[in-house]
């Protein structure tokens, strides 16, 4: 009996998820939420994924980059083109669909997968040469590999160039229709869990320790052994293929992107949510991504006057509290009886 309850504390938080996460669909099944609170959810979701992976750059790591909209276009249009050439019928770019529709489903999660791995490769372009650079050189190197990827899909004319991509939402009934389910959602819900499992064991690994040292004295760091060169590409193509995976959640929750949606704001408003929530902190990511979206959807009928608002509200966050929502510290050490609950090695972390 003990031997149960030691497993149910062990996978409590998992558990615990995958109810949401259920009741959740359930909830978009019955028409409880309508289709404005789904898109809601699902951005934030989304916002989720790319403020937990540039935390690992900017927050675990010590380093700061500031173009990761980039990599997020990177995997938006790889996803894109690739579901559209192989589900979307009569697309007037690749014509017929190259695969029957059933075969959506399984397809689907390895297309976006290939937007990841695009997206990774491409952080390559930063990684190179970062491992040289710090601070203010390493964000005018991401910055400029922002400008140069929406400069790139703007002359590209094979996928919309300036006028953007379409098509997407030709996939998305392609695997409804094979199973009447809100997949979209499913597959946001799963990313974010992953992406959640993976960040949480790299950061509480002996690798992830390697990462914090980074952050507190490369000089040092090197000095006892800890290989920075491989550590700043790992943790670089880690966080460029997380993005590039919410970059194809992105495209196919609107069904349209075009050049204009992955420019320096976007970027910024993923680096607000970063600060907003407390440098490496995985909690905080969360938490400032959720209450970032919900902000946007409340100030979006003031329209330009919010981008007046909420740069004034991070900069009283910044006088009052720099070290953001959560500092550097997760709920757990907020509210330390969670531990006995949920134990700090209840995702399998070493």
């Amino acid at each position: 009996m003990w031997r149960y309850v030691v497993l149910m504390r062990r996978y409590a938080v998992l558990v615990l998820y995958c109810s949401l996460c259920l009741l959740l669909i359930a909830a978009v099944r019955g028409e409880w939420i309508n289709a404005y609170q789904q898109i809601v959810i699902m951005f934030a979701g989304i916002n989720i994924i790319l403020c937990s992976s540039l935390n690992i750059v900017n927050g675990y790591m010590g380093e700061f980059s500031c173009g990761h909209a980039g990599f997020m276009a990177v995997g938006a249009y790889t996803a894109s083109v690739l579901n559209v050439w192989l589900f979307a019928s009569s697309n007037p770019v690749f014509g017929q669909s190259a695969l029957a529709s059933h075969a959506s489903l399984v397809v689907f999660p390895i297309t976006l997968i290939a937007g990841g791995v695009a997206a990774a490769l491409a952080g390559l372009l930063v990684a190179i040469p970062s491992f040289k650079t710090r601070g203010d050189y390493l964000a005018i190197i991401t910055l400029a590999v922002n400008y140069i990827v929406k400069s790139s899909v703007e002359n590209i004319q094979a996928i919309g160039g300036a006028r953007g991509f379409m098509g997407m939402h030709g996939m998305v009934e392609t695997m409804e229709e094979a199973a009447e389910l809100p997949w979209v959602m499913i597959w946001i819900l799963v990313s974010i869990g992953l992406t959640i499992v993976i960040i949480y064991r790299l950061v509480n690994s002996t690798y992830g320790k390697g990462i914090a040292a980074i952050r507190d004295d490369e000089i040092a760091a090197e000095i006892m052994s800890v290989d920075t060169r491989r550590m700043k590409l790992v943790v670089f193509m880690l966080s460029s293929g997380l993005a590039g995976i919410a970059g194809g959640l992105f495209a196919h929750v609107l069904g349209y992107i075009n050049p204009g949606s992955f420019t320096i704001l976007k970027s910024t408003e993923v680096m607000v949510m970063v600060y907003l929530g407390g440098m490496g902190s995985l909690t905080g990511s969360i938490l400032s991504a959720i209450g970032f979206t919900i902000l946007m959807e409340i100030l979006r009928p003031l329209q330009v006057m919010k981008w007046v608002l909420i740069p004034f509200s991070l900069i009283v966050l910044m006088l009052f509290r720099p070290e953001g929502i959560m500092g550097d510290r997760e709920l757990s050490d907020v509210f330390p009886k969670l531990r006995r609950i949920f134990p700090p090695n209840d995702l399998g972390a070493d």
